[in-house]
C-alpha cells in the first residue's frame, strides 16, 4: 500500500525539488500527485515500498532540520547588515495594504462583536 512520506501543499518549489533530490541520491523509489484542477486532491510525494518509510521519514526530517537552519542563518546575516524588512518597512513599502489589511481587521471585529454589544446596551 502507499505511504504519503511528504506532503507538497503550500511547499515551496526548491523545497519540494531538494526533497525529491534526497530521494533520488538515497535511492528511494516515489512517485507524486500533483495538486488536481482545483487543488482539491492531496499534492505529495508517496512510496510503494513500506519497508523504506521510516528512512525515507528520516532523510525528510535531516533535510528539512539542514534548511531551517540555513534559512535561520540567512536571516541573522540580513539582519547583521540590516537588510532584513521589518513591519515598518512593510508599512512604508506599501502602506495602501496595511490601510486595507486594518479595515479588514476592523470590520471582521465589528461584525463578530456587534450582537455582543447590541445585547449589552439593549
Amino acid at each position: 500500500m502507499a505511504v504519503l512520506i511528504f506532503n507538497l501543499r503550500s511547499v515551496p518549489d526548491d523545497e519540494a525539488e531538494e526533497v525529491r533530490q534526497v530521494l533520488v541520491e538515497n535511492q528511494i523509489d516515489f512517485y507524486e500527485t500533483p495538486p488536481g484542477l482545483w487543488g482539491l486532491s492531496l499534492p505529495g510525494l508517496w512510496i510503494t515500498d513500506e519497508s523504506q518509510r521510516e528512512h525515507a521519514k528520516e532523510l525528510i526530517a535531516r533535510y528539512q532540520e539542514e534548511r531551517r537552519l540555513r534559512a535561520r542563518q540567512h536571516y541573522e546575516d540580513l539582519k547583521a547588515q540590516g537588510l532584513h524588512v521589518t513591519l515598518w518597512d512593510s508599512i512604508r513599502l506599501q502602506p495602501l495594504r496595511a490601510i486595507g489589511v486594518l479595515a479588514a481587521i476592523v470590520f471582521m471585529l465589528y461584525v463578530t462583536l456587534f450582537p455582543f454589544l447590541r445585547m449589552i446596551g439593549a
